[in-house]
């Protein structure tokens, strides 16, 4: 039920809109109930509609490693972020040997830290973020080489 104060040539109204049905409200105003029809259909307010876009993937190299198959070890390719958060620590520095699901960083996202693993073998070749830095989901983290 919402409520409203209406003031007319100076004369208050207090009017409570009890329920719509097309184009027919059944109101109270000053304790009194009334049926008013309008003239046209009220079009009821829709609740809006979250659109989110599509999840970025983790690497932006090489074909898709299932389960059982070799890990792609080709060119090098980039590690980014999958959630926004802050960068609380990095584990790695450029020329590095990492392994797949060594620890590369860790990101704190609405007060969770997140480890981000590394989903290849090979080097780093460069560090994109800091510690304390601010990032986005699909934002670069660093670059792996083959």
């Amino acid at each position: 039920m919402k409520k409203y104060t209406f003031t007319i040539h100076g004369n208050k109204y207090d009017v409570s809109i009890l329920n719509v049905e097309d184009n027919i409200i059944d109101l109270e105003v000053n304790g009194s109930a009334y049926q008013v029809e309008v003239d046209k259909s009220i079009q009821p307010m829709k609740t809006p509609r979250l659109v989110r876009s599509r999840a970025v993937p983790s690497t932006d190299s090489g074909p898709s490693v299932g389960t059982g198959a070799k890990p792609y070890t080709g060119k090098s390719g980039t590690i980014k972020s999958p959630l926004p958060g802050a960068v609380l620590s990095i584990h790695v520095k450029p020329g590095d040997k990492v392994t797949i699901g060594q620890k590369l960083m860790v990101i704190e996202a609405m007060k969770m830290e997140n480890n981000i693993d590394s989903d290849k073998d090979g080097t780093v070749l460069s560090i994109a973020v800091a510690p304390g830095q601010s990032v986005m989901e699909g934002d670069v983290l660093l670059e792996i080489g083959g």
